[in-house]
């Protein structure tokens, strides 16, 4: 055998002794194994991640959180929320700190690709805006040229902003603040001249200023396209797919009428596609690793798609718009159940 040919024996073998020594994780059996699951979410979004003053989580993301829980453990309750800014997030799921990242993350190519990490799906379509002071009398981006502009480093909102820029001579000084609750506050003392973030969060933080809501204006420019969604560690396809499977099921729910009040009762519809979704016919559960029952524990705990929006986004003035179903006219479906 050439000398070429031994080494590549050799590194192959090298190889394979490596994958032997680090087996893929099983973040499934870990969560049964401790009884709890461990989720990261923001430092407080109202409308997707925000502890009231009981220390309770409320927000789209956090009902997700519970969802995963309810599916994998059957109590929607066993959840360790686990507050991350943009800067912690990637790394908390990472080291196995958290078991998913529920945290208005973007799926991006860099994301999905660079870091160890998949997204299971789209939680929410949102899009990158700008809020500014009612009495600065601006209309558009474009009259912010020269401006200061609060943005959290570590997002795809401080690299969008710095694209847009590039490509629209558009002038702008940053200010990286990393808490979210301290960039807002900036914004509102007037050490900027704007702010940007996801429009869901626009909405949130104008809404959160009471009587003074309307003192500020979210500008109609929206420069890009924010598909938010959890994420989990590559490798693991058996937690991946309990995930991705947990949120078509709330929104496959939707899509069938099946709601939290009624999921039960359900169990008996003649649909064929609603008796597997449940559980009464089919195993799908089974080949999850879970219980026949996994998707009527989620929709159960949280209801469907769109009772999570009416619930926590709704009230914050967020229409809807692209998160509707596709069947009226938004982007949001679930592959069949079958």
């Amino acid at each position: 055998m050439s000398l070429r040919r031994i080494l590549l024996a050799a590194c192959v073998a090298l190889g394979a002794g490596a994958a032997q020594a680090q087996p893929a994780p099983d973040t499934l059996a870990a969560i049964r194994a401790r009884g709890t699951m461990a989720c990261a979410v923001s430092t407080g979004v109202a409308g997707l991640s925000l502890a009231d003053s009981q220390g309770r989580w409320t927000g789209l993301d956090a009902d997700f959180c519970r969802a995963v829980a309810a599916a994998v453990l059957g109590d929607p309750d066993k959840v360790r929320f686990v507050p991350t800014t943009p800067q912690t997030r990637f790394t908390a799921l990472q080291s196995g700190e958290v078991d998913l990242l529920s945290r208005n993350t973007t799926w991006s190519f860099a994301r999905d690709v660079g870091i160890g990490l998949a997204f299971p799906g789209v939680l929410l379509h949102d899009g990158q805006g700008f809020i500014v002071k009612r009495e600065a009398n601006v209309a558009s981006l474009k009259e912010l040229d020269g401006a200061t502009i609060c943005i959290q480093p570590g997002s795809t909102t401080e690299l969008n902003l710095a694209d847009w820029a590039r490509s629209n001579n558009f002038r702008f000084t940053p200010v990286l603040i990393e808490n979210y609750q301290e960039v807002q506050q900036a914004f509102f003392s007037g050490r900027c001249d704007s702010y940007t973030t996801d429009l869901s969060g626009l909405t949130s933080i104008r809404a959160g200023q009471g009587a003074r809501a309307n003192d500020f204006v979210i500008l109609p420019d929206v420069i890009s396209r924010e598909p938010l969604g959890p994420m989990v560690r590559k490798g693991d396809w058996r937690w991946f797919d309990v995930v991705k499977w947990t949120l078509n099921a709330l929104i496959a729910a939707e899509e069938q009428g099946i709601t939290q009040a009624n999921a039960e009762e359900r169990r008996q519809d003649p649909n064929p596609e609603v008796q597997r979704l449940l559980g009464t016919s089919g195993e799908f559960g089974q080949q999850l690793g879970l219980e026949r029952d996994w998707a009527l524990r989620a929709i159960r705990a949280v209801g469907n798609y769109g009772e999570m929006w009416q619930r926590n986004q709704a009230p914050l003035g967020v229409q809807r718009g692209q998160n509707r179903l596709a069947r009226d006219g938004g982007l949001m479906w679930s592959p069949p159940f079958r």
